[in-house]
């Protein structure tokens, strides 16, 4: 501050000048920012999401084969006659029934033991936990191929692992990729013990973003172990487990790596998911033009499932 003397002597004050407004140009500049930054996404997006289900669309109404890939001219419009097919095809149905029965199996128990694996590797923070960790993660980023031919040899009805464990307890050896019920525990077994690996990272990652101090409050009031996991830290999950439950719902109505690596889609399309369909509609049969109006109707699928998702943990949000 000074004196009124040391102020004196350093002259008058000079009044601050008032700020230059800034420039059209710099204003415009300043508004296009943000949709600089968020152009590469959306070319991206467009490029490889929105071009790919326009052009399905389009060639779903045509009777495209591979000699149309060369030649256009080739290619007839057939209008919506892929899709009157498509529906009366019972080897479609099958396969959206398959593709259903994959979902009521694996979805609940991706969800259920991530979150349950994730809550006890939470309790500890020594090296055996990062180390457990990182073994929980491994299946995650190994391949699919890898994983499928392990699973073969552990499946193999003659000299498989867990015929071999079932044989010491007198059991008879089990099909379990050639019998058509069994095959398909067997398969959803293989894509559950891959898919839980980066859901616990997930929920690890969620459940460090809970405050300590609402655990602590519990235990104050003498609330137990199960009953803290209950009533406080589930409900302040609700947003990851919303989250990993869509992705996981979105990636088994896709389901393709291990039926098609382990089965083929096989025994007698006991294994036969929508998605493998679609491929033997498409690469084998050569028909394009009919598996771009299936794949728009599992488009269509995945789309409404995932708007009920939304509408639903909207409404739970709102109560």
């Amino acid at each position: 501050m000074g004196t009124p003397a040391a102020r004196a002597a350093s002259g008058p004050v000079r009044p601050a000048s008032p700020a230059r407004p800034r420039s059209r140009l710099a204003r415009a500049g300043s508004g296009l920012t943000p949709y600089l930054f968020v152009t590469p996404a959306m070319v991206l997006l467009l490029t490889f999401g929105v071009l790919p289900i326009a052009v399905a669309a389009v060639v779903s109404l045509t009777d495209m084969d591979i000699s149309g890939l060369a030649d256009w001219g080739n290619v007839g419009f057939v209008g919506l006659d892929n899709y009157g097919q498509l529906f009366d095809d019972p080897d479609f149905r099958n396969a959206l029934v398959n593709t259903g029965i994959f979902v009521v199996l694996g979805v609940p128990a991706i969800v259920v033991l991530s979150l349950a694996v994730a809550l006890m590797l939470a309790r500890g923070d020594g090296r055996f936990v990062r180390a457990l960790r990182a073994f929980y993660f491994v299946p995650a980023v190994t391949g699919i191929v890898a994983i499928s031919l392990v699973w073969g040899y552990l499946y193999n009805t003659q000299f498989g692992l867990f015929n071999w464990l079932l044989s010491l307890v007198g059991v008879e050896p089990v099909q379990w990729l050639s019998d058509p019920e069994l095959a398909k525990f067997s398969v959803a077994l293989v894509a559950v013990w891959r898919g839980t690996g980066l859901n616990i990272i997930i929920f690890l990652a969620a459940l460090q973003g809970i405050p300590r101090v609402y655990h602590e409050a519990a235990a104050i009031d003498g609330a137990g172990e199960w009953r803290t996991i209950r009533s406080i830290t589930i409900p302040l999950l609700r947003f990851a487990i919303f989250f990993v439950t869509v992705t996981t719902t979105i990636a088994w109505l896709q389901f393709f790596d291990e039926p098609f690596v382990l089965t083929d889609g096989g025994p007698l399309g006991a294994t036969t998911s929508a998605s493998i369909f679609l491929y033997q509609e498409g690469f084998q049969q050569n028909r394009f033009g009919y598996a771009s109006a299936g794949s728009l109707v599992l488009f269509v699928l995945i789309a409404a499932v995932t708007v009920v998702q939304l509408r639903l943990r909207r409404s739970d949000a709102e109560n």
